[in-house]
């Protein structure tokens, strides 16, 4: 390798928290005008890595070049000023203050007026336009960003990135919340940075786009390096491989189904948002999974919090194991045995500062009560515990221990003590929003097999999925959404990419959309 092109160098990192070793001397070499994937299983250290090249942690060990010169980070606005920025996988907007001022937030540009200095909005305009005329991003810099939908946050998030010139930019699982057209956006704008010398370190699980995109491939393991690898010389087969240290043959549980009788019906229901969904109704069995794809805009994520009581109604009716029902908050559909895993695990899922045991048992916190004499609740310390560790087990979450904050787990494994804390109310309708975004191969097996189970015992599980592999694979039947109408409903044995892209991309009416009931 030319040293000369070499723009970042991490030579054995370690990293230990309280309990855990994350980093045990990891290295990584990144060239200019490349795109390095950074690969592993949840709990692998990638995450953790890359916060140590972006200053957010400071490694116990090891050293970091850029272009040769050695750096210790104070910070993250040290590391963006050496020519490090980052695209973190959570997404963290400012959502009460518009996009150009996301965009320039820290830096926003004033204009002296008399002794007095304004903030020139019209300088900011103008260099956001500029900005995402280049990169190709079709947002009004002046709205909202509490207006935009997941997949425009993660486009303004990108344009931010590159608005700092960066040397090196990280993006951490970039297109977990991308419709394909946006994918190939974000392609585009890669390659247009990759030819102006830029270097992008690329996380993702997604292992047909870093066959795509990538020039080299590092992968993890356990907090260890596995090994680093041209793009080329590389399989999926082989990626999975190396970063289980197993061969998985087969990426879905296999599964008999047994589809019983209507339990969950819905009739005629509209939002009460006129820009929401309109007159949906279908059906879902004891034992069924129902998958329920579409693109973004497409309202699935609305349509599932208005029935969990998250969103007003204007008309419609549900009925559960054939009554009528009324489902005016989240703790109504709780008590009729419902169970709601959401789309946004950091902002609406985890509550970060309470521990693994706090958040496994947040939503069941009456059967954890004891009450003693005169009528005082206590709560029952060993319940909690020994709940916790029955999912921290079945699940298996990797964590310290119980007491471990939520937050200092990774991203897969957060997503299973939330999935933990469902399973503790014992759910006879579970829905998953994107349950298997940003969540290595290994893990999304598990929460498949989870979902498998749950049929096998005559629950049923609604499963909101933008990736179609895992719609095909894991539903008996798959309902598509287009701008807020039904399209149709597909047997999922037979369906194909083309039906499915076909009903999510032109709402023709169920009639038309070929419904299987």
């Amino acid at each position: 390798m030319d040293n000369s092109s070499i723009v970042l160098e991490m030579t054995d990192i370690s990293k230990s928290f309280p309990g855990v070793k994350a980093l045990d001397k990891v290295s990584l070499t990144v060239r200019r005008g490349t795109v390095h994937a950074l690969m592993g299983e949840n709990g692998a250290g990638k995450s953790t890595l890359m916060k140590c090249a972006f200053g957010l942690y400071h490694p116990d060990e090891g050293e970091i070049r850029i272009e040769g010169e050695t750096v210790r980070f104070q910070d993250a606005r040290d590391a963006m000023d050496k020519g490090v920025s980052m695209i973190h996988q959570e997404l963290h907007p400012i959502r009460t203050r518009n996009v150009m001022e996301n965009i320039w937030v820290g830096r926003v540009p004033y204009k002296k007026i008399g002794p007095v200095h304004w903030v020139d909005e019209k300088k900011m305009y103008e260099d956001t336009r500029a900005l995402f005329e280049d990169l190709e991003i079709h947002i009004d810099p002046r709205q909202s960003m509490g207006e935009l939908a997941a997949a425009h946050c993660q486009l303004v998030e990108i344009a931010r990135a590159v608005s700092y010139g960066a040397k090196v930019i990280i993006m951490d699982e970039p297109t977990s919340s991308l419709t394909e057209g946006e994918v190939e956006l974000l392609f585009r704008i890669i390659r247009k940075l990759t030819a102006q010398g830029v270097a992008i370190i690329y996380i993702s699980h997604k292992m047909d786009e870093i066959l795509q995109i990538s020039n080299e491939v590092t992968i993890m393991r356990d907090g260890q390096l596995v090994g680093c690898w041209p793009a080329e010389e590389l399989t999926q087969d082989l990626i999975v491989a190396r970063m289980v240290g197993r061969k998985m043959d087969n990426r879905f549980p296999p599964r008999e189904s047994h589809v019983g009788e209507p339990w969950l019906e819905v009739e005629h229901l509209t939002s009460a948002n006129p820009h929401s969904f309109q007159d949906i109704s279908f059906t879902l069995h004891k034992g069924e999974i129902l998958g329920l794809g579409g693109l973004v805009g497409a309202q699935r994520t609305e349509l599932m919090e208005s029935i969990f009581g998250l969103r007003p109604v204007a008309s419609g009716t549900v009925r559960i194991g054939g009554k009528p029902v009324k489902i005016k908050c989240p703790q109504d559909a709780i008590q009729l045995g419902m169970a709601l895993l959401t789309e946004e695990r950091r902002a609406s899922g985890i509550i970060p500062m309470l521990s693994v045991q706090d958040n496994v048992v947040l939503a069941n916190q009456t059967a954890h009560t004891r009450q003693y004499t005169g009528g005082r609740l206590f709560l029952s310390e060993k319940k909690r515990r020994d709940d916790a560790q029955q999912y921290i087990d079945s699940l298996s979450i990797k964590t310290p221990t119980q007491k471990t904050q939520i937050q200092n787990l990774s991203g897969g494994n957060q997503q299973k003590v939330l999935l933990g804390r469902w399973m503790l109310t014992e759910p006879e309708i579970l829905i998953l929003d994107e349950p298997t975004r940003g969540i290595d191969v290994g893990a999304k097996y598990e929460i498949y097999t989870l979902m498998t189970q749950m049929a096998a015992e005559g629950k049923c599980v609604i499963m909101i999925s933008s990736e179609m592999p895992e719609l095909m694979g894991m539903s008996d039947r798959i309902m598509v959404m287009c701008e807020g109408h039904l399209s149709g409903i597909l047997d999922g044995k037979t369906a194909t990419d083309e039906q499915i892209m076909m009903l999510a991309s032109t709402y023709q009416g169920a009639a038309e959309g070929g419904v299987v009931q």
